[in-house]
């Protein structure tokens, strides 16, 4: 059986909820040996998060914590008490990776610090992910994912390239903002390791979800900080969707699309496409610079014309001319797309609890080292008699004595 890419990586991962969980799950999709740390009795914040089969609410059954903690093993440790911290130390010293999310300082003031946890494993790579990073006059403060994703600025750049860009900001869909961080620390991690393979030596990764939002608009932000005032609408519009660009997310009497005519060759398509109104013949819409401009305009033109289309109609009439132009998708089309399924994009797992369901797999087929699923979600402290006692040693006297002192 061929190898996984990531085999033989171990990982500490001391974080909930979404972004480190994810970053963790990639790891451990790749075939990185991942164990979950979670507190005593309580648990991870996500298995309170829904949704939950059948819609009632289980701590072993919650759809947001089975999906982002397959391929892990789970184990409960209270590093608050001095036995935990000597445990987690035992951990780190084994680890290649250690991924948390405690507020800035929280590690140093248990001992926990890279610093400290380098000195008896200096090959030992640490990512901290956190609102606002480890510096800076926000490091202390709090946020949920709908402050950071905001503070990111995503939101604004979302509105003006929708056709709607006057109404107030709203949150993303889901918790996107804490998926891109999860990407962008998982990306980080994987590069650190890279270069202890030609050095030797670990390193520590501060990751800001704010700064990770940030990035993923980099070209958008830019304009502000090279020109030193704010655009006009007009012009945010045609910096954000490009010269020429005209379209963002458009609803047909069906559903919605998104559209992104920039270039002069998609621009005609569209207009193939829509029978070439006499509007478009008008000086302002001539060339990609001219209808940069009036991009405002002419999208809501190009609107009004596919409020009485099928999202089909648009979808194919523009693929047979060459117009960017897609279906947006609801998980309904998405769960029966032929394409996903021949490329067995979904998967079941047997869970204890839930039973077989099915998950979303990876966006990744390798040749040589396939992913597959090795273990679902692991249940509250299920793999704590793995790891204490055939890991680090301990015996099942041990572990009943530090249930009992609230260590495990």
């Amino acid at each position: 059986m061929a190898g996984k890419a990531l085999q033989g990586v171990k990982v500490i991962e001391l974080a909930k909820l979404v972004a480190g969980p994810y970053c963790a799950k990639l790891l451990a999709d790749l075939g990185a040996e991942v164990v979950k740390i979670e507190e005593p009795l309580v648990g991870d914040e996500a298995r309170k998060r829904g949704p939950f089969l059948n819609d009632v609410p289980h701590p072993e059954r919650s759809g947001l914590f089975l999906y982002l903690n397959t391929n892990k093993l789970g184990i409960t440790l209270n590093i608050k008490t001095e036995t935990g911290r000597q445990i987690f130390k035992q951990l780190a010293d084994w680890a290649d990776i250690l991924i948390e999310d405690n507020p800035p300082g929280v590690m140093a003031g248990l001992g926990l610090d890279y610093e400290k946890l380098r000195m008896t494993n200096p090959r030992l790579i640490m990512a901290s992910i956190t609102p606002f990073g480890q510096t800076g006059p926000y490091r202390d403060y709090k946020a949920y994912p709908l402050n950071t994703f905001h503070a990111g600025g995503e939101p604004f750049m979302m509105l003006q390239m929708s056709s709607t860009p006057d109404r107030p900001p709203v949150k993303g869909p889901g918790l996107i903002g804490e998926y891109d961080c999860g990407l962008s620390a998982a990306a980080a991690i994987l590069c650190a390791l890279y270069a202890r393979g030609m050095t030797g030596s670990g390193q520590y990764i501060d990751i800001s979800k704010q700064e990770s939002a940030i990035a993923l608009e980099r070209l958008e932000n830019v304009f502000y900080a090279n020109r030193k005032k704010k655009e006009t609408e007009a012009m945010i519009t045609a910096a954000a969707q490009g010269a020429g660009m005209v379209g963002g997310l458009m609803r047909c009497k069906d559903g919605y699309v998104v559209l992104a005519a920039m270039q002069e060759n998609q621009w005609q398509g569209l207009l193939d496409l829509m029978g070439n109104p006499a509007w478009a013949q008008d000086e302002k819409f001539q060339g990609e610079y001219n209808r940069s401009l009036n991009a405002r305009e002419a999208t809501s033109l190009v609107q009004q014309w596919m409020s009485d289309r099928t999202m089909e109609e648009v979808f194919r009439g523009g693929q047979a001319r060459g117009v960017p132009v897609g279906a947006v998708n609801s998980p309904q089309d998405l769960v029966n797309s032929p394409q996903l399924r021949f490329r067995g994009f979904f998967v079941e797992i047997e869970h204890p609890e839930t039973g077989r369901i099915e998950y979303p797999g990876t966006p990744y087929h390798f040749s040589q080292t396939p992913w597959a699923v090795e273990r679902p979600a692991p249940l509250l402290g299920q793999h704590n008699e793995e790891i204490y006692c055939a890991l680090l040693g301990y015996t099942r006297e041990d572990i009943v004595r530090m249930r009992e002192n609230g260590v495990i």
